[in-house]
Formats: structure tokens, C-alpha cells, sequence
């Protein structure tokens, strides 16, 4: 009996592994039957952007966490594949700090010209894995969303693929159970265009000057009480482009305001 690989998600690391088998048949090696599958409609992972937040239309939680701006904070020479140029793909040269869709068309790019899809059952989520000692052998429960219909395979190695930035970790602060106003974790957040003219708290850890650079209003930031959090406005004044200060005990010098 042929052996038989199951990939769960087809993101960029369950791409690759698509990509690693393919290479490896391609250079004549003997490969198993790969099954890939993909709860979303299309492949990607995190660089799928949708517009939709919190459940789907299947009541699946939504995956991605791209926000409609996104631009990479990291030089795509180090987001390269070694078998798969930018050059190659774009036909020339571009900028080292891409924006989203820009990068999503590059990792796509790459597993278009292996022709790996048929591989991938979409709309497909994996509801058990279980492993039988004495076959030696893995049981997926598979949620096929479009039809409604569960059925189960056996496969002799899987590959979880998933990644681990699809669930927001929402931190607990003292008095959060009766703020009237609104939570938005970042897996959230998809344009700055809703929150002109409101008064906002972010945590520290969020790289601000990304989440907001596209704000239509400039932003001023400023420290509260509680520890490792900031206040954001935004003011309808033209906008200002001008670096925050922090002094050495941590406080913002200033009003500084960042468009």
C-alpha cells in the first residue's frame, strides 16, 4: 500500500512542504500521496486577507490577521526562497520593504509554478487527529464546510501546519469587565479609517507607527496609569509627521503627533 501524507493548512509552511515534495518527485524520488487541507477558501495562511472578523460564514473563526495596509517590517531579502527569486517572479527589481499584496503574489507565485493545488482540499478543517499505536498509523477527522459532511482518512504521517497566530491572546486588565466602550484585539483590526475622531488604548507591544500610518487624522499618544499602555487620539488637525520621545523614566516629551 502507498504511503500517504496528510498537511494540515496550506499557509507558507504547508506551502513549502507541498513545494518539498514536488521538488523531490521531480528529481525522480519515490513521494507519497500528499493530501493538503485548507480550512479557508483559498491558500495563504495569514497573508489571505479578508475583510471579515471574529466567525465566518461557516462559523469557523477567521484566520487571518492581516490588516488592509500592511507593509512588511522586515526586508524581503530574508523573507526569499532560496529556489525563487523576487527577480524571477516580478520580471525585475523592486523595493525591499513590499506591501501585503505584493508578498502574498510572491509566496503564491512560487507554488503556482509547482502546480501543487490539486493537492489541496479547500474548505476542509480537521477536526481529530488520532494516532493507533498498534497500526502505526494517523486517523483525521475532516470537516468538509461547503457540503456539511464529516468523514475520516487514515494517513501514515501528518504534517501540522496550522500555525499559532490564528487565536488572539487577549490580556486581562483590572476593571476591563465594565468598560462600556470597545475591546479590539489586533487579530482584528483591518483599517484605521473607523476610529477618526475616538479616543483609543493600545498595549505598548503593538508597533503603533504601523498599525496607524495610514490614519486619515494625525494621532497623539499619550501614557496612562496602568503599566505598558497608551492612550491614542486622534484629532482632526492636519497631520504632523513627527518621531515620539520617550524620556528616561519612560514618559512621552510632549505631544507628538504620528500620521
Amino acid at each position: 500500500m502507498n504511503k500517504r501524507v496528510a498537511v494540515i493548512g496550506a499557509g507558507p509552511s504547508g506551502l513549502a512542504q507541498l513545494r518539498s515534495f514536488q521538488s523531490a518527485a521531480e528529481k525522480g524520488a519515490e513521494v507519497p500521496e500528499i493530501v493538503c487541507f485548507e480550512r479557508q477558501e483559498d491558500w495563504g495562511g495569514l497573508w489571505n486577507y479578508t475583510w471579515r472578523t471574529g466567525l465566518d460564514e461557516y462559523a469557523e473563526p477567521v484566520h487571518s490577521s492581516m490588516y488592509r495596509y500592511l507593509w512588511s517590517n522586515g526586508p524581503k531579502e530574508c523573507l526569499e526562497f532560496a529556489d525563487y527569486s523576487f527577480e524571477e517572479h516580478f520580471g525585475r527589481t523592486i523595493a525591499s520593504y513590499p506591501p501585503r499584496e505584493v508578498l502574498f503574489d510572491y509566496i503564491i507565485g512560487r507554488v503556482e509554478k509547482a502546480g501543487v493545488r490539486k493537492q489541496i482540499r479547500f474548505r476542509t478543517t480537521i477536526r481529530e487527529v488520532y494516532y493507533s499505536v498498534k497500526s502505526g498509523r494517523f486517523t483525521l477527522t475532516a470537516h468538509n464546510l461547503v457540503d456539511d459532511m464529516v468523514y475520516s482518512e487514515e494517513f501514515d504521517n501528518v504534517v501540522v501546519a496550522s500555525g499559532h497566530f490564528t487565536t488572539p491572546n487577549v490580556p486581562s486588565f483590572d476593571g476591563i469587565e465594565t468598560f462600556n466602550g470597545r475591546v479590539l484585539h489586533a487579530h482584528d483590526f483591518r483599517d484605521a479609517l473607523e476610529f477618526n475622531y475616538t479616543h483609543m488604548t493600545f498595549g505598548m507591544r503593538l508597533n503603533l507607527k504601523e498599525k496607524i500610518s495610514c490614519s486619515s487624522a494625525p494621532v497623539i499618544l499619550r501614557k496612562t496609569s496602568v503599566p505598558n499602555v497608551i492612550n491614542m487620539v486622534q484629532s482632526p488637525l492636519p497631520a504632523v509627521i513627527e518621531p515620539l520621545r520617550w524620556d528616561s523614566t519612560g514618559r512621552i516629551t510632549g505631544k507628538k503627533s504620528l500620521c
